[in-house]
């Protein structure tokens, strides 16, 4: 369902060109828009379609944060490893006591979800991993071309890296917590050893650094391993930097700390002299009123002697000057058989800032990239990805990942663009060499695993891991077999058969709620980021905006309730900071209460989460808000009532009315654990 844009710009009205697609991309079809569909989004609703832009309020870079976070803005770093520990003794505890739920998969395995990293077994390239966002390790024992979980028993399933021993690939180094700072980037639980080929896994320490950016094993002493931590997304913490172990991981110590808001995002070893060693450090701060991914301290630093010393690189060097230019995130790619030609790709915390090149270990470097002729592969939130390659044979040979997948053959002098296709999937992670053949690459992105045999020209798709990320999930009263859902960066997708391998994207950009017609299956409701709502009435064919009515200069949540009264399917719920109802299937809204949140308008909070119209009676209807508001109706709207008193002040997940009696209802709240265990589950 994907756009098929293949662009290979060489010169200037090329870029101009791709600029233009890009933003088209970004702005339209990907962000909300399908093929066949029509209609103009209200103008108020318009900018909610972008994808968005680091700076004072990147509230869909916070959603889930600020959903785990609120109110406190911290929580106890050690608990969500408690509390899985927890769950694998209860099972343990249960096995065998309790008859056992048995959950079978629904897919989707030909839509992939996003890849961070991809490894090859340095001795036998049939043998790769992959590392999922959320989903944690496959392994591949046919070059790529299949893949199978070997990660799944372990607690903590959001990968940041993967590192294989040169020595004896049977040993796997698996660092926990994706280290891209997005939204729904999850804590990770520290470092994972396998010695079996992912058989069998070990932690082994480093609990706390929450996210893991890379991990680079010394090829002539493979017990030396090191670790690069970016730490924390949202709040400080001293455990970032570098981290070396010379005992294969039983033990660890710091060898780089800069300051507990900069973490390490990426670290490059020369594989013939090891000593020697260049790490990127990122100041990334978050904070419920502020942010930014960018600082005076981040940069690039260098040992020569494993890790025992440092050199900060600088505008002495040729690189940029963190205290005069915003210096964000860094990627680094060293040519393993001329190491001392290493690229750096810099952004501002935002955009592309510039793709510098040394050969000289750093001593001194120079603009590959002068005409910023990259910048075309990006769309304003680099942040997100960062990685360079270089080829292993050939220095000239490198690739950026960015939006776009984007190569050179020169050094940077032209390059080539990739801005996605039917095959190819945008917005790109990771990329590997196959050992002995490096024009075979594989790369891992939003949409999982693509494979290429000559360089990055034209590419083929695996059959994707099962790593999807839904938003919500949408059933067809009609057909049970026909599932819906909203997805992260892959739309809002429908399985018309039930199949594991029949899911297509009706609907571009993030997707959310998505409604069907209890009797009629070709009315269909979806919608993308911020409440961006569309009517189908052939079956997701086409679709119009379905807003009218609906004030655009509210708030709305990134993820926006909408729901069908279950009596009537021509009567629709959707809200803001207050409840609008439709009674004509979408044509148009009305507000059906006051405003429903109590944070003051500007925050980055005050909209409503959750919307239940009881079952047995329509006139009753629950609200509840991402500022622990939880109010009922029951006539209707004409009157409401706050039934919050002895709630938690914590963001208001879900509510639900029981379906025989409007009077009970069950109400969930997020919120991570801080200095009490705080219920979430009410009724």
């Amino acid at each position: 369902m994907r756009s098929q844009i293949k662009l290979r710009l060489m010169l200037a009205g090329g870029v101009v060109l791709g600029l233009i697609v890009l933003l088209w991309w970004h702005s339209g079809f990907r962000d909300g828009l399908a093929p066949g569909a029509s209609g103009e989004v209200p103008p108020a609703f318009a900018g909610r379609l972008a994808k968005p832009t680091p700076g004072p309020d990147p509230r869909p870079s916070d959603w889930h944060w600020l959903q785990r976070y609120f109110p406190y803005w911290k929580a106890d770093p050690l608990a969500h490893l408690e509390a899985l520990a927890q769950a694998r003794q209860l099972r343990a505890a249960q096995a065998g006591a309790v008859e056992q739920r048995v959950w079978q998969l629904a897919g989707p395995t030909n839509i992939g979800g996003r890849v961070v990293d991809i490894e090859f077994n340095p001795r036998n390239p049939e043998i790769v991993y992959a590392a999922a966002a959320t989903g944690g390790v496959f392994k591949s024992i046919d070059g790529g071309l299949s893949w199978f979980p070997v990660f799944d028993d372990q607690a903590v399933l959001p990968i940041g890296d993967i590192a294989v021993d040169p020595v004896n690939p049977m040993v796997v180094y698996v660092g926990t917590g994706e280290a891209n700072g997005g939204h729904n980037n999850l804590p990770g639980g520290g470092v994972f050893k396998s010695t079996d080929g992912g058989a069998t896994w070990q932690l082994v320490g480093l609990e706390q650094t929450v996210s893991i950016g890379r991990i680079v094993v010394d090829p002539k002493n493979p017990q030396r391993v090191f670790v690069a931590a970016v730490g924390s997304y949202f709040a400080p913490n001293p455990e970032r930097g570098v981290y070396r172990s010379t005992d294969g991981g039983a033990s660890w110590s710091q060898v780089l700390f800069v300051s507990d808001s900069t973490g390490a995002i990426d670290l490059v070893m020369d594989p013939l002299h090891p000593d020697t060693l260049l790490a990127a450090m990122w100041e990334r701060v978050r904070r419920p009123t502020s942010a930014h991914l960018f600082g005076k301290t981040s940069g690039i630093y260098r040992s020569f002697d494993g890790g025992d010393s440092w050199q900060l690189l600088g505008p002495a060097n040729g690189l940029p000057d963190p205290q005069t230019t915003n210096v964000g995130r860094i990627g680094l790619a060293m040519c393993q058989a001329q190491p001392q030609v290493v690229y750096a790709l810099y952004n501002d915390g935002a955009n592309y800032l510039g793709l510098f090149k040394t050969t000289n270990y750093g001593d001194s470097w120079i603009d590959a990239d002068p005409d910023d002729e990259v910048s075309v592969g990006m769309a304003g939130f680099s942040w997100y990805f960062g990685q360079v390659r270089v080829h292993p044979l050939h220095p000239d040979t490198l690739y950026v990942l960015d939006t776009a997948f984007m190569w050179s053959t020169n050094g940077g002098a032209t390059w080539n663009f990739n801005f996605g296709s039917s095959v190819l999937h945008v917005d790109h992670h990771a990329l590997a060499f196959e050992p002995g053949n490096p024009s075979r690459i594989i790369v891992g992105n939003d949409g999982g695993i693509n494979i290429s045999s000559d360089g990055g020209l034209t590419w083929t798709k695996v059959a994707e891991l099962p790593v999807t990320q839904f938003y919500e999930i949408g059933l067809d009263a009609s057909n049970p077999q026909r599932l819906y859902g909203g997805t992260q960066d892959n739309g809002t997708l429908r399985t018309p058969t039930g199949a594991l391998n029949d899911w297509e994207e009706i609907l571009g950009g993030d997707g959310f709620y998505v409604i069907v017609h209890p009797t009629n299956p070709n009315i269909i409701y979806a919608e993308s980021q911020f409440g961006v709502l569309r009517k189908s009435t052939n079956g997701g064919l086409t679709w119009v905006p379905a807003l009218s009515g609906i004030n655009g200069a509210e708030p709305t949540n990134w993820s926006t309730p909408v729901v069908m009264d279950p009596n009537n399917p021509e009567v629709l719920y959707y809200g803001t900071n207050r409840l609008y109802r439709t009674t004509n299937g979408a044509t148009s809204w009305v507000p059906v209460s006051p405003k429903l949140t109590t944070i003051p308008p500007g925050n980055r909070l005050g909209t409503i989460t959750t919307i239940a119209v009881a079952p047995t009676n329509s006139a009753v209807i629950y609200v509840g808000t991402d500022d622990a508001n939880v109010w009922v109706t029951r006539d209707s709207g004409a009157t409401w009532n706050a039934i919050s008193s002895g709630l938690p002040q914590r963001w208001v997940t879900r509510v639900a009315v029981d379906p025989t009696a409007d009077s009970v209802a069950y109400v969930t709240f997020s919120g991570l654990k801080w200095r009490d265990p705080q219920p979430h589950i009410f009724r």
